[in-house]
């Protein structure tokens, strides 16, 4: 991490923030060796009490990525869960994901229920965030990714939701000026407000306030990360992955969809200065399984050839009925940030303390 985060730290020693943050608050509390088995087993038991009798007993978001295909083999192989694979498609699928996803139900023999997001209601959610000109213009499909997965869990009363977020790759965490907050319903109004004419009547909106806290202390539903209860080191994750069932790496995290490929690995970095792969190399840096050399290394070269960018820009702009040129003046217009547009950071700090307070969450630095 280097100083493309304006609000980065150093000590006396020339270590950032960042990193203290994840050695002073994080590591102390991770637990990965018999603790952490212990807790995890009991979790599972409970997950299976509850579910019998019914045709499940968890759902699970199913992105094609590293993460929660290893969590599905894990799951079922390993703990015997029966999950429900849940998959929202914002309609920006690779060809690699899809076929990620269907090798492994084949496989384990599961059922996948796939929602598929209003292709115009997307469409127009996602020009309003380009024309905003704010830098996370991946929240239209993160929102609908999450609040499609809490929404069914809610309406079909599973208590139980796996997720593969987990420590060991995510311990750094993006700054908020590069990717703020996905359920800021203020914010999400305002740009809808003065940039979106579609009124988006099937997309499925949830507040911070319902998620984090009705349907978890109200619903009783709960997030589950198993990943975070032993060790897991993703490049032998991603070797069982491709042995047992043939599934296919991506060049970078996050890149199973192809409009988050084209965000994190081309309209991040040339318009905003904004490398999501220094966040993604420090979380495997500080869990050993990178070197900070090797990282370095990695970032001389640009996450995405500019051969491969201009594929990419006429593609994204053709999938959303614009022309290049269009698309071109998204890119120039002057850069904004959340901060220019309604929101609600107070309430999400406010939040965040208490989430701290309670145990559910360890880091600090956003």
């Amino acid at each position: 991490m280097d100083t493309s985060d304006s609000k980065i730290t150093f000590d006396e020693k020339g270590v950032c923030d960042h990193c203290n943050d994840f050695y002073q608050n994080v590591e102390p509390n991770w637990h990965t060796d018999a603790r952490g088995k212990e807790e995890l087993t009991r979790i599972i038991e409970k997950i299976k009490a509850d579910g019998k009798g019914r045709d499940f007993d968890c759902i699970m978001g199913m992105s094609g990525g590293s993460d929660s295909s290893y969590l599905l083999h894990v799951a079922v192989k390993e703990y015997g869960l029966r999950p429900l694979v849940f998959h929202v498609d914002g309609g920006w699928n690779s060809d690699i994901a899809v076929n990620n996803i269907n090798v492994m139900i084949d496989k384990l023999g599961l059922d996948l229920y796939t929602e598929v997001i209003n292709w115009e209601e997307m469409k127009a959610f996602q020009l309003a965030y380009f024309k905003a000109g704010v830098a996370n213009i991946d929240i239209p499909q993160d929102h609908a990714f999450v609040a499609t997965l809490y929404n069914f869990a809610d309406k079909y009363k599973i208590k139980y939701i796996l997720n593969g977020g987990n420590i060991s790759t995510e311990c750094i965490r993006n700054p908020l000026e590069w990717i703020y907050y996905g359920t800021d319903m203020a914010q999400i109004k305002d740009i809808r407000k003065r940039f979106c004419d579609n009124p988006m009547k099937s997309y499925p909106f949830s507040s911070v306030l319902r998620h984090k806290f009705y349907l978890r202390y109200i619903r009783k539903i709960e997030v589950i990360k198993p990943l975070n209860y032993f060790p897991y080191i993703k490049s032998d994750a991603m070797k069982v992955l491709e042995d047992e069932y043939g599934w296919q790496p991506y060049p970078q995290k996050h890149f199973e969809s192809r409009f988050t490929k084209f965000y994190e690995g081309y309209w991040l970095p040339r318009k905003f200065g904004y490398d999501t792969r220094k966040v993604q190399y420090s979380s495997l840096i500080v869990t050993g399984q990178m070197t900070r050399d090797e990282a370095l290394e990695r970032l001389k070269q640009p996450a995405i050839s500019d051969e491969d960018a201009k594929h990419d820009f006429e593609y994204i702009a053709t999938k959303l009925g614009i022309s290049v040129d269009e698309l071109q003046r998204y890119f120039d217009q002057p850069n904004k940030t959340y901060k220019d547009y309604a929101n609600q950071e107070a309430i999400f700090d406010f939040g965040a303390k208490i989430l701290r307070w309670l145990g559910v969450e360890r880091s600090i630095k956003r």
